[in-house]
């Protein structure tokens, strides 16, 4: 076990994508899984209203890309998973061409991904570029261009601070919906029940050609040159290229880490999209984009509305909110689903740009925001 703040406490803005927040009381850095789970075993999980207050006396952080810390810091300890390791073997009990991979929680999500690609594995391709760690990917079912962490993801290993034992949970007892997870769902405030040891996932590997799974993103079919219409089988794309195309347009974004370029010192996107009954949306121009989202406990067909188009309409464009900040945060120059840090914001600079947008798309469509990344200490 490695304490890292005896003397100078570390800063969340230094391992946070967004780079604001403020110290912490005591960093321990868990190298290996087994040090995480000492660590774990002494912070059992507290009431569910003293998580509401903000009191749990453990924070859990993995790769910083989806996290929001406040000025003040955190007083309690921040256990930080580092330990790393991939490994893959041929999927048991199955006539397919599957493949099991077993990811640490702690692994480089996008280096994950760049190691399934390079052995010919297709089903994580469509989520290249993506930062943060691979144990955090099905807390938020982690999706990007029609493709889903829960299309793959095969169950996890995780520690249940309810219980103080180790727990695995399948695909289908993680209750998967959109930017949703049974993880999320017992996660209070930033307080989580259960943290992620390690995941695994099913991949496929199929003689001849690497290919991709049918590419389901239309704007991403057509910059490969495939047909969004076509059948499924004629809309899969070489791995690698199919990778690449991914971070190219994710890098237009705004959305590939660059220390250099401020449009991606952010969570990504900071909002989800809206999924509503169908009897209840608001009145749209005409040309909204909509999908259909399937449908609520009750049989009603749901659908989902753009964020990024709704922040837009409601009159805050690209760079929205330097007026508001002095020019210390904004909504990207590239992206108005993501807020940014341009250079020198602090965490209050980005609620108010974020509340500000939030603000306004209710105003014009009654339409309330949530956002994406967990706040700690912050309040919109």
């Amino acid at each position: 076990m490695t304490t890292l703040n005896q003397s100078t406490p570390r800063q969340f803005r230094d391992h946070t994508t967004v780079r604001v927040g403020g110290p912490a009381g005591e960093w321990i850095l868990a190298e290996d899984e087994s040090t995480a789970r000492e660590v774990l075993q002494k912070h059992h999980l507290p009431t569910a209203a003293e998580r509401a207050a903000g009191k749990d006396s453990l924070l859990v952080l993995g790769g910083g890309s989806n996290l929001v810390v406040n000025d003040k810091g955190f007083p309690g300890t921040v256990l930080q998973l580092a330990f790393t390791g991939i490994s893959a073997e041929p999927a048991t009990n199955t006539d397919d061409d599957a493949v099991t991979v077993t990811m640490a929680a702690g692994h480089n999500w996008d280096q994950a991904v760049a190691w399934t690609v390079e052995r010919g594995l297709t089903g994580l391709e469509a989520l290249s570029g993506i930062p943060g760690a691979a144990g955090a990917t099905p807390v938020q079912n982690v999706g990007a261009y029609g493709a889903e962490v829960s299309q793959t993801l095969l169950d996890i290993r995780a520690w249940d601070r309810a219980e103080d034992e180790l727990v695995e949970l399948s695909n289908a007892e993680l209750e998967f919906g959109y930017r949703d997870s049974l993880l999320k769902r017992e996660t209070i405030n930033g307080s989580p029940r259960y943290v992620v040891l390690s995941v695994r996932f099913r991949l496929t590997h199929r003689a001849g050609q690497a290919l991709s799974a049918p590419v389901r993103y239309a704007e991403l079919a057509r910059s490969l040159g495939l047909d969004p219409a076509a059948q499924e089988e004629q809309r899969r794309a070489p791995l690698a290229e199919v990778r690449q195309k991914v971070l190219q347009l994710r890098a237009g974004k705004g959305m590939v880490l660059d220390a250099e370029d401020h449009d991606t010192w952010s969570t990504g996107s900071f909002f989800t999209n809206p999924i509503l009954p169908a009897s209840s949306l608001p009145e749209l121009p005409e040309g909204a984009p909509l999908f259909p989202a399937g449908t609520s406990a009750e049989g009603e067909p749901l659908v989902k509305l753009s964020a990024a188009w709704l922040i837009d309409r409601a009159g805050c464009q690209k760079g929205f909110g330097a007026e508001l900040t002095d020019g210390r945060a904004s909504l990207s120059t590239k992206h108005t689903l993501a807020v940014t840090n341009r250079g020198q914001a602090t965490a209050a600079d980005l609620m108010t740009v974020a509340r500000a947008a939030q603000q306004k798309v209710q105003e014009r469509f009654n339409v309330t925001l949530h956002p994406e990344p967990v706040l700690v200490g912050c309040n919109l």
